[in-house]
């Protein structure tokens, strides 16, 4: 057991040797230095998000009183303008109650009529001491008790004027019906909040994006930014449009908060439509002919003693760095020469300087190692390593 046991360890290490052996460098092998022009590239950092298209302006068109619509003169998609009939209710009941309250008013203004001479007559003859106190006060009283109902009829009667005149449904902005919640000889209850007969959007060819962008991404979105996005109605049409208003207050679904922020688009063709689903991109940096290098270069730190293996030689910057500013090592022949920049926003494996450098120089990017030189070595082959198969390991 214990001879076994040598033997598995002799042949772990001549395994071991014989890696060494096959991988080991050459005298060949050297350093190489990698560089990277400096170019001009276009920056753009975007916000991606999910909206919902909707019309700039919309109004939901109801009715303030109750009853059962009798006349619709509207119907979807069709194209309105503001003081058109739409609609109209039945209109018997509020007829019914106008001349009602014609009638009470009409009594109203007899009585007060009445009244009135009463307590003038009443009042001259008491500045006469022809008539008691009580007799005097009664006329007064009378007198303004009627004066106070013939004021409540004509209340009333505006009221129900007005109810009547809501009974005539018109439209109250040009615009196009996108919605009708109602058919004729139906029902509508106003007792707590206005049924909705219709919705009405002012002009499709303004339409809007509401768009929920996260938390985390909300800091970068202002207004005036570009914005591009994509509806699955038409997944080979990009619609532009331009970030109107980041809305302050947040909206938490699933522990997850979002702030809307509204787009305005131009929809001359009507592709656009409302309750559309649109996929947003908003472009939060855009920056043309910016001069960049590789992000990895203001990271390269040279080291004297691997250099001058590479007969390579370091200038250091002239003058003072500023606050702010780092340190890039250009590349001129044999020499490397270290420039101060001022980095800016970053696009991808680039980032954008500004400084002592210039289109196409080539700066450093780092060291790498050459690819090593393996070298055969068959004959160096251990003892205790099985031959290749087909091969004959025995000796002659």
């Amino acid at each position: 057991m214990k001879k076994r046991s040598i033997l598995l360890a002799s042949g772990v290490a001549a395994t071991a040797a014989v890696l060494w052996l096959l991988l080991r460098p050459s005298a060949g092998d050297r350093l190489t230095l990698e560089t990277a022009p400096a170019v001009r590239i276009a920056i753009r950092n975007s916000v991606t998000a999910t909206g919902t298209v909707e019309p700039v302006t919309e109004v939901e068109v109801g009715t303030q009183v109750s009853g059962i619509i009798d006349k619709l003169y509207a119907d979807y998609n069709d194209v309105v303008k503001a003081g058109q009939l739409i609609a109209e209710m039945d209109k018997v009941t509020l007829q019914a109650e106008l001349e009602s309250a014609q009638a009470e008013l009409a009594a109203s203004e007899t009585e007060y009529e009445y009244q009135l001479k009463n307590y003038t007559r009443t009042r001259t003859l008491h500045e006469k001491e022809l008539v008691s106190e009580a007799e005097y006060d009664q006329a007064l009283y009378l007198y303004e008790k009627a004066h106070n109902a013939y004021r409540q009829s004509q209340a009333s009667i505006v009221k129900v004027k007005r109810n009547l005149g809501y009974a005539t449904i018109t439209s109250p902005i040009d615009g196009v019906v996108i919605s009708r919640a109602v058919e004729e000889g139906q029902t509508v209850a106003a007792g707590f909040e206005t049924p909705t007969l219709f919705t009405i959007a002012n002009d499709l060819t303004q339409m809007q994006v509401v768009a929920d962008v996260d938390e985390a991404d909300i800091g970068q979105v202002a207004d005036g930014q570009r914005v591009e996005f994509t509806v699955d109605a038409y997944p080979d049409d990009t619609f532009a449009g331009t970030v109107e208003q980041v809305r302050l207050e947040a909206t938490t679904e699933s522990s997850v908060v979002t702030y809307e922020v509204v787009i305005t688009a131009h929809n001359p063709e009507l592709k656009l439509k409302p309750g559309l689903t649109a996929n947003v991109t908003v472009y939060t940096l855009e920056k043309e002919d910016a001069l960049a290098v590789p992000t990895k270069a203001l990271r390269f730190v040279p080291d004297k003693e691997l250099l001058a293996g590479l007969d390579m030689t370091l200038t250091p910057a002239a003058g003072t760095p500023e606050l702010g500013q780092r340190e890039i090592w250009v590349r001129n022949g044999r020499t490397l020469e270290a420039r101060m920049v001022t980095t800016g926003a970053a696009s991808g494996d680039k980032t954008e300087v500004t400084g002592q450098l210039a289109e196409g120089e080539e700066v450093v990017t780092g060291l790498a190692i050459a690819e090593p030189s393996v070298r055969p070595a068959a004959a160096e082959r251990s003892p205790f390593m099985p031959g290749p198969p087909g091969s004959n390991n025995k000796k002659k």
